[in-house]
């Protein structure tokens, strides 16, 4: 029998102080790391090749850590100050190629509406299984075949290579035509009320788009010093096996902390947002060297029901409430497979469902 708890019942408001000395002291032992491993690798490509590759697991696993502390100060808990915050998690976004900001915004959005899957439709746009049934055979498999675990390998390069960049320039390409068709219309409409007009779905507001153009241009300045100082085959082949080893894990890493048998997924009209983050948020335990890389964000459960706990109090929080957590569901790296699975929302049940149970009742239902 479960029992029913209240937000107030859990003990979060003492871990939610950030600690400006502790932050900057995370910052430095993840990016000066991840700088000198930048240098030992282009020493090391000098000498051999084959000296690469524990190279690219450190930093590989320096950038999920660069990605994680991103994730605090999006959440303004990292640092004390927001403004430091907006320029730490700026400057970390560009080691990660993606911009900060816009991030943020699509991922508070979550946060708002973590469990409730008429609204939000997890990591890969998961459809329900009405809206699966409706689909031809091709388009089936065409469905499994883009959520199948190895996808995150091409998926996640896009994520971060490409999208950033492709959006950029779609939504300048847009703006551009929106331009143009205002003029036509009105030769004599002013520029600035032309540009308060226009609603780009590649941003949201004009801090978005600032933060977008700044991160590219950050990013593809970076990519060019460096192909030129480096070697543009040494540098885009290597830092393209790092943004995708990196991506990988960042997709997989969210990807179990919301996608797993039993996990909470409702409808609208009964969602309850403390259930979201208690039973649609997994805890995932991982060794302790993982843990670290990853900034704890494990405690996934502890971070959905409070985005204001900094990374550093995760553990902490979650040692002091875990009476209150027996509904949590605990994930290890070995059920990461396991959870693939689960990729259809049920909504008559408000369950997460594999696509082989489905094809299993309707053979259970003609025969």
């Amino acid at each position: 029998m479960k029992i029913a708890v209240k937000k107030s019942d859990f003990v979060l408001t003492p871990y939610m102080k950030s600690n400006d000395l502790r932050a900057t002291y995370q910052i430095l032992n993840t990016v000066v790391p991840y700088l000198i491993l930048w240098f030992l690798a282009v020493k090391a490509a000098a000498i051999s090749l084959w000296l690469l590759p524990p190279i690219i697991v450190l930093m590989t696993l320096f950038s999920i850590r660069c990605f994680s502390l991103m994730h605090d100060c999006g959440h303004y808990s990292l640092f004390s100050s927001k403004k430091v915050n907006r320029i730490v998690g700026f400057m970390l976004g560009v080691i990660n190629a993606i911009p900060q900001y816009p991030w943020s915004r699509d991922h508070a959005y979550h946060h708002k509406t973590n469990g409730d899957w008429e609204r939000y439709r997890g990591v890969a746009d998961f459809l329900s299984t009405e809206q699966f049934s409706k689909l031809n055979s091709s388009d089936q498999k065409l469905y499994e075949l883009l959520r199948h675990p190895l996808m995150a390998f091409p998926g996640g390069f896009f994520y971060l290579a490409i999208q950033p960049r492709l959006a950029l320039i779609l939504g300048i390409y847009d703006f551009i035509t929106h331009l143009f068709t205002c003029l036509k219309k009105e030769p004599r409409t002013g520029l600035s009320e032309i540009i308060c007009a226009h609603k780009s779905k590649h941003w949201h507001t004009t801090t978005e788009f600032w933060d977008l153009l700044l991160n590219n241009i950050c990013v593809i300045s970076v990519w060019i010093s460096l192909s030129h100082f480096l070697g543009a085959g040494f540098f885009l082949s290597f830092y393209s096996i790092l943004l995708t080893f990196s991506a990988v894990i960042f997709i997989w890493v969210f990807f179990v902390q919301h996608i797993f048998e039993g996990s909470y997924a409702h409808n609208t009209k009964d969602w309850d947002y403390l259930l979201g983050a208690i039973e649609g948020s997994s805890y995932l335990e991982l060794p302790t060297i993982l843990k670290w890389f990853t900034a704890d964000i494990g405690y996934h459960n502890i971070h959905h029901l409070s985005e204001r706990i900094p990374n550093y109090n995760l553990e902490a929080c979650h040692n002091e409430n875990i009476h209150l957590l027996s509904n949590v569901k605990t994930l290890r790296i070995a059920d990461m497979l396991h959870c693939s699975k689960f990729i259809l929302w049920d909504s008559d049940s408000n369950s997460l469902v594999s696509i082989a149970s489905i094809r299993q009742s309707i053979l259970d239902f003609r025969f």
